[in-house]
């Protein structure tokens, strides 16, 4: 074979728009026939912007379980797709279009959403072409996005069978409202953080007598919509005062005390502002006490018709002058500093306002039921574990889900009002009044939240509500990746509409992937800029290494501390897999394969290793321990097969066995490469083709399978026990100084035989080896059993004396070092404050120093 077919040097950029090409042309992404399938669909990404590296992870492991899926035999399908994400692209075209001096105001509806349709094909394409550059394997002819008019028609049956069962409802509640996207949210979309605040103390006067009742707000112009003061009714500071009457300050409106259990007696003073229109729990108390409901803000937070002589201002100017005015006319007792968790949007950061609006909503609790047993009793598993029990709690508390929002981009809302009789017709389509028959009919204005599209994903990806052959054969999916902040988003609402209407889950397992962080674990953003962007990582080190890196730190229940370092470690691992397969190459001249017989050592070592290596990775695999299997192919391949098989044959492929050892090369680095294309499928497509092996493509071959005919545990340990002489003879020379290229005699206390012999000269440059029973003087051990002893013979290699010295400087000073760690490991404060990590790892140093010392001691003790 010739070297003209493999380059001297690995180069990604050479080969993986080459091979991605090939794949798309071979048509080996779309599914085989076959009865067993593997689906996943893919978490669609926002086309709000390019892709991040959490996407690359996100999408590395998933393409990691359908190559190896496919290659074990399933019919295999993989969705790709992309959300229309009605707040965040409705944000950022309005951003880019502020920019240009424009408002989406002055273009009107219409033209709005044409320029976004613009944004979103042009994202579409740019996410698009780096799933690709990423490797990824999804069948692109299945390509959907949750505006296609499939998936609108979903949403609008969706809508339309839930408003019929009374499962969504028209209604006044309080909601989240974001002035800065002029638009509501739901719970999950608003953000919690901690701010430096102020509580005011307050006077309320009784009525017609003296006396004043004081309350504590951290909001005092929503004093302006009060209706009620409440206490708690067993509070015995205020038990008398309930029936009473107060006038709110500035205002003039008649307030009465009532009592109600929701009141924190511990809170300020006890006493509770009542404002039904402008907090959640003020409206609970509203509607249990049948209290007037006073909406005091505009949608931009601007103080309405109701707000008297603040009419106008801004929530925070109509703050300064309340608080100015309470004080000059005495009502003001006093304002002290407080940090409080303040509400923001998820998308613009703007602190969010509770209002009192109409809105569309969800009553969730009884399609919440089946969702909850599904994953109570593991129909539906979480990986790790521990989400379940996140996942199980908001179920149990979950509350009715506001849909509508003010946006113009968007799934809008099918309902259709009469202009004539004022019947609210609910359909998919709606041309006429169902009721009197009038054309004057007006849709909804709002749009539904992006994430009623996104709980039909599995579904309407699939076809539905048509009940195509795709979603009669792939339904249910088997896994869902995806992240920790979105199981209550999306995946919660997938597995309840998944049950409303297919009665069956929409996936089996659900493997909730780390977050990247940067390598001080901080959460990668724009503002500490300390993001990493795949693309640049691709161009850099190539999609191999990038993939290969993000898997083997994907540790179950752990975030991905990620240093640029690392992924420099993993480009080397692909060229050692590039040179290793060049080394085979070279040396397949006259190549034949022969039967696995008349095998030495090594050989049989060797092959009951890749057995065991395709065990453990396929055992990782299967139960989503990605690091776990990409750390033992590594292992495999780089210690096993590069560093000791490899090394071992080299002589004899200059010989009459070289047949065989040509054989047992190529079958081990045939698998090898079948191990590794899940994870760097560019270059192990690359190096596969070259091999003198049946198949059109290593995506298309079988997974490796276990062969237990293969394991010899006998072989095992002999080659084992080679190998720590070979290390520890390595040692020896490491510490006396003496080049590795020098060649030593050896003196064993035990019995090889003449094949092991054979290893010792090669791998450990031996020069003579002599049994004896006893110990020779002038000499270090290089290994000990209970059944062996080996020595190396340091004669006229060394100084003795010289060596005695220098190894006690060294002894001298991993003593000084060790007593630093032993001072910090004995110190409370210390062993209180840091983290458990850097306790463990300086646990760890000093153990390294303590063993150095024993070992060296121990070289000096034998110079002696």
């Amino acid at each position: 074979m010739s070297l003209n077919e493999i380059g001297i040097r690995y180069d990604p950029k050479n080969i993986e728009t080459k091979w991605y090409s090939f794949w798309l042309e071979k048509g080996y992404f779309s599914p085989k026939e076959g009865e067993d399938t593997y689906t996943i669909v893919i978490p669609p990404p926002n086309i709000t912007s390019k892709l991040h590296l959490g996407h690359a992870l996100n999408i590395t492991l998933q393409d990691i379980l359908i190559r190896f899926k496919r290659m074990q035999g399933y019919s295999v399908l993989w969705i790709p797709g992309e959300d229309h994400a009605g707040i965040a692209t409705q944000t950022a075209v309005e951003k880019f279009l502020a920019a240009k001096g424009q408002h989406r105001e002055d273009l009107g509806r219409e033209k709005f959403v044409e320029i976004v349709w613009d944004w979103a094909n042009t994202y579409r394409k740019t996410i698009k072409d780096q799933i690709m550059l990423i490797g990824a394997s999804v069948d692109w002819s299945r390509e959907r996005f949750t505006l296609d008019e499939g998936l609108s028609k979903a949403v609008r049956k969706v809508f339309v069978s839930l408003y019929k069962k009374g499962l969504i409802y028209k209604g006044k509640y309080i909601v989240n409202w974001c002035p800065r996207c002029k638009t509501v949210l739901s719970d999950e979309e608003v953000e919690y953080s901690e701010h430096d605040g102020k509580l005011y103390y307050i006077k309320y006067p009784f009525e017609g007598e003296n006396g004043e009742i004081i309350i504590a707000t951290t909001r005092p112009e929503t004093m302006l919509g009060d209706t009620a003061v409440a206490v708690h009714p067993s509070d015995e500071r205020y038990r008398a005062y309930i029936g009473k009457t107060v006038i709110l300050p500035l205002i003039g409106r008649k307030l009465k005390i009532i009592g109600d259990v929701h009141v924190d007696p511990k809170f300020g003073t006890g006493a509770l502002k009542v404002t039904p229109a402008h907090d959640p729990n003020d409206y609970l108390i509203g509607q249990r006490h049948n209290l007037e409901y006073v909406n005091i803000f505009n949608e931009d937070m601007t103080i309405n018709e109701n707000g008297g002589k603040y009419i106008g201002l801004d929530r925070y100017k109509a703050r300064e002058m309340i608080v100015e005015d309470l004080e000059k006319e005495g009502y003001l007792v006093k304002i002290e500093n407080i940090k409080h968790s303040v509400g923001h949007c998820y998308r613009c950061n703007t602190v969010i306002e509770p209002m009192l609006m109409d809105q569309w909503f969800v009553s969730m609790k009884p399609l919440a039921e089946k969702a909850i047993k599904a994953v109570e009793n593991d129909e539906i598993k979480f990986y790790p574990e521990r989400w379940k029990k996140v996942y199980l709690n908001w179920m149990y508390e979950i509350r009715d889900w506001c849909i509508s929002r003010q946006l113009w981009w968007g799934h809008r809302i099918p309902v259709w009002y009469c202009q004539d009789c004022g019947h609210i017709n609910v359909e998919e389509n709606v041309e006429k009044c169902e009721k009197c028959g009038s054309t004057n009919i007006k849709q909804d204005e709002d749009v539904l939240d992006t994430w009623f599209s996104s709980a039909l994903w599995p579904i309407s990806t699939l076809g539905w509500p048509e009940i195509t052959e795709d979603l009669k054969r792939f339904y249910p999916t088997n896994v869902l990746v995806t992240g920790f902040d979105i199981i209550f988003f999306w995946v919660a609402r997938m597995i309840m509409m998944g049950y409303e209407f297919m009665d069956e889950k929409p996936f089996s397992d659900v493997y909730i992937h780390q977050l990247v962080r940067d390598k001080y674990g901080r959460k990668m953003s724009k503002s500490l800029g300390n993001g990493i962007d795949p693309v640049e990582v691709i161009e850099k080190y190539g999609a191999d290494p990038m993939r290969f890196t993000l898997a083997i730190l994907a540790a179950q229940g752990r975030d991905i501390n990620l240093d640029v370092k690392y992924f420099e470690v993993y480009k080397k691992f692909a060229n050692k897999i590039w040179n290793a397969t060049r080394f085979v190459l070279m040396n397949l001249e006259d190549y034949e394969e022969v039967p696995l017989e008349n095998l030495k050592l090594s050989d049989k070592w060797i092959l009951s290793r890749t057995q065991k290596a395709i065990k453990r990775v396929t055992e990782a695999l299967e139960s989503y321990e990605f690091n776990i299997a990409s750390r033992e192919i590594y292992n495999f391949f780089w210690d096993e097969l590069c560093d000791w098989y490899i090394e071992s044959v080299k002589k004899r492929l200059r010989s009459e066995e070289k047949n065989l050892v040509q054989t047992v090369l190529v079958k081990v680095l045939d698998t090898s490469l079948r191990l590794l294309h899940p994870f760097m499928p560019f270059i192990t497509e690359e190096l596969w083709q070259k091999l003198p092996v049946k198949g059109e493509s290593v995506m298309t071959v079988s997974w490796p399978e276990y062969n237990e005919n293969f394991i010899d545990e006998v072989s095992e340990r002999k080659f084992d026990t080679l190998m720590k002489i070979i290390k520890g003879i390595r040692n020896v020379r490491a510490e006396m100084n003496i080049p590795q290229t020098t060649k030593v005699e050896i003196t064993i206390k035990g019995e090889i035989s003449k094949e092991e012999e054979a290893y010792l000269h090669h791998l450990g440059n031996v020069s003579k080896i002599e049994y004896s029973a006893e110990k020779p003087a002038q000499s270090a051990s290089a290994y000990v059993d209970e059944k062996m002893e080996v020595y190396v013979k340091l004669g006229e290699l060394i100084n003795i004396q010289s060596e005695i010295e220098r190894l006690s400087k060294k002894v001298k000073k991993l003593e000084q070092d060790a007593e630093k760690f032993r001072k910090k490991l004995s110190n409370q404060k210390f062993l209180n404050g840091a983290p458990e990590e850097i306790i463990e790892e300086a646990r760890e140093k000093l153990q390294n120093i303590e063993n150095q010392i024993t070992k060296i001691s121990e070289i000096i003790e034998n110079l002696r």
